[in-house]
């Protein structure tokens, strides 16, 4: 399964690309990841529990970066290990370029399941992976950009759904 994407970070290029080999960073973004340690030299250990459709897993794998221009690209690969759901695996290539509103931040990602996690069918797979993947950046943009107007706004928002129902 392939996908790309990418979105404008409001900050500059060196912060995107500390931020993004940063494993507390990481682990905040990472969807349901419970443990990270490591270094963007040697690697990073982490450990995800998912749940994909009805099969629910506690992955731990390796992930490194490599063909790293700062502050530029780097590649990311990894693998992880469900026990009896199966395996992930995969990479992204990310790309950082100068904007005029911050950073461009850009994402080629490839991903290959086994075991009974593939079991479930490319539709369910894709789908997840899609999920996780815009996740992912979206939790890294908003640790990057900090709390802004967005975040503030949002209370509001749920705030006045909240009394459409109740109200």
């Amino acid at each position: 399964m392939k996908m790309s994407d990418s979105r404008i970070i409001k900050a500059p290029r060196e912060q995107v690309w500390a931020a993004i080999q940063d494993p507390e960073v990481l682990k905040a973004c990472v969807p349901g990841c419970t443990e990270m340690s490591g270094s963007p030299e040697e690697g990073y250990e982490a450990t995800v529990v998912q749940k994909v459709g009805p099969v629910k897993a506690t992955f731990k794998g390796q992930v490194a970066m490599t063909d790293m221009t700062a502050p530029e690209a780097l590649k990311l690969s990894g693998e992880g290990k469900g026990g009896a759901a199966g395996f992930a695996k995969g990479g992204a290539v990310v790309t950082l370029a100068e904007v005029e509103d911050g950073t461009e931040l850009h994402y080629d990602v490839e991903a290959n399941v086994g075991g009974k996690l593939a079991q479930l069918g490319s539709r369910i797979i894709d789908g997840f992976a899609k999920k996780m993947a815009d996740q992912f950046f979206e939790n890294f943009q908003n640790a990057v950009e900090g709390p802004g107007d967005v975040t503030e706004a949002e209370p509001e928002e749920k705030k006045s759904w909240l009394k459409k129902i109740t109200g």
